[in-house]
């Protein structure tokens, strides 16, 4: 096998499909990429049985050549080492030339590196997945719905469900849910579905902020395929599987509360600000608790006590309080991580009594909500 590749491209394919390569593997070949050169282009691929991360250079694009084939073949190469070598490459184009007994030659300018690889043959294969049911999203909406979701996963090992974030796809509507059972996001989006199915699912956290991560914020449309235990997504040049949870999600409807006792409609920026002031004493005590009251018309008050350190008390003014008077306490940052998915300028909270779970919601958008549970306070 031997090629000559633009650097560039090599360098960011290499980037992307060590997002799934990890060294903490049982199946020692997971630790390297796997590079596969056809006529078409090269394909590398990197995985570590969770996720698999395949991503193609073509052999030309819009007219450009980005790919010279000398010879077909494949090669699987230490990851952490190929990866080091790509970036730090002297000039624009690189050579990889594989000789007998898999022995690889990396050249360029007047660089030139040996690296021992192993038999491509010897990786094991990816899924193969049936593809008559994808639905499409766009890939800028796929980011918003992950980064407006994925945080509020569970990291506690203890319901492993919970560590990733529920999909369902209904009635041309997909709705996303992850709860650590302290705090709850959902985002819901429609999206363009065939045969009218259903779907629900759940993927884990990790997967998604990697799949985040490689995407580009285009508008471009992502083909999305799921299986009993497998989640495929399709983008130009890429494709990026993850394995699925097992176990049923824990059915959260029942916790969002239908009505109110209390609604504040305040600006986002200025709370966000205003409990951040306020955590910065509280970050020592415990779970970093603040304070929340409503003290007139349009005014709340926002503060933390911590005995040995201080106490901070800011008064905010609000758009809109309706309803009884409250006193609530709740982590800053839950709060806070709430507030920074949460788009739009102006959002109301909903308030149910001061031990109920709340809402935060922008104005005027129902496709979002996120949910908090209280702190008990005595």
């Amino acid at each position: 096998m031997r090629f000559i590749i633009q650097r560039d491209r090599l360098v960011q394919s290499v980037q992307d499909v060590m997002k799934a390569v990890t060294s903490r593997t049982t199946i020692p070949i997971l630790t390297g990429i796997k590079m596969v050169v056809t006529e078409d282009g090269v394909t590398l691929t990197g995985s570590d049985s969770d996720i698999s991360i395949e991503s193609f250079i073509p052999r030309e694009e819009a007219g450009d050549e980005l790919v010279e084939i000398k010879q077909t073949g494949s090669i699987v190469l230490q990851a952490k080492f190929f990866s080091e070598i790509v970036k730090k490459l002297p000039t624009d184009t690189v050579e990889i030339d594989v000789q007998n007994h898999f022995q690889t030659v990396i050249r360029s300018g007047k660089s030139e590196f040996n690296l021992n690889g192993l038999d491509a043959e010897e990786y094991p294969h990816l899924p193969q997945i049936e593809e008559q049911n994808a639905f499409k999203i766009r890939t800028d909406l796929l980011k918003v719905l992950v980064r407006q979701t994925v945080f509020a996963v569970s990291t506690s090992e203890t319901r492993p469900v919970l560590t990733g974030v529920n999909w369902k796809v209904e009635n041309g509507e997909l709705i996303c849910i992850a709860t650590d059972s302290h705090r709850l996001a959902l985002r819901k989006a429609k999206v363009d579905i065939e045969n009218d199915i259903n779907y629900n699912v759940v993927i884990p956290g990790k997967s998604l902020n990697e799949l985040s991560k490689i995407l580009d914020d285009t508008n471009d449309l992502v083909d999305i395929v799921i299986t009993e235990n497998q989640v495929l997504f399709k983008a130009k040049h890429l494709l990026f599987f993850s394995r699925l949870l097992e176990g049923n999600y824990p059915d959260t409807t029942r916790l969002i509360p239908s009505e109110s006792k209390t609604e504040v409609t305040v600006n986002t920026k200025e709370f966000l600000q205003s409990i951040d002031r306020a955590s910065l004493l509280a970050r020592e005590g415990r779970n970093n608790v603040v304070k929340f009251s409503t003290i007139e018309e349009k005014v709340i008050e926002v503060s933390s006590n911590t005995p040995e350190i201080g106490k901070v008390v800011e008064e905010l003014q609000a758009q809109a309080i309706t309803g009884e008077e409250l006193k609530i306490s709740f982590s800053a940052k839950y709060v806070m991580d709430a507030l920074k998915a949460v788009e739009g300028q102006e959002i109301k909270i909903s308030f149910t009594g001061a031990m109920r779970p709340f809402i935060i919601q922008p104005l005027n958008d129902d496709s979002i909500l996120q949910l908090i549970l209280p702190v008990r306070t005595y």
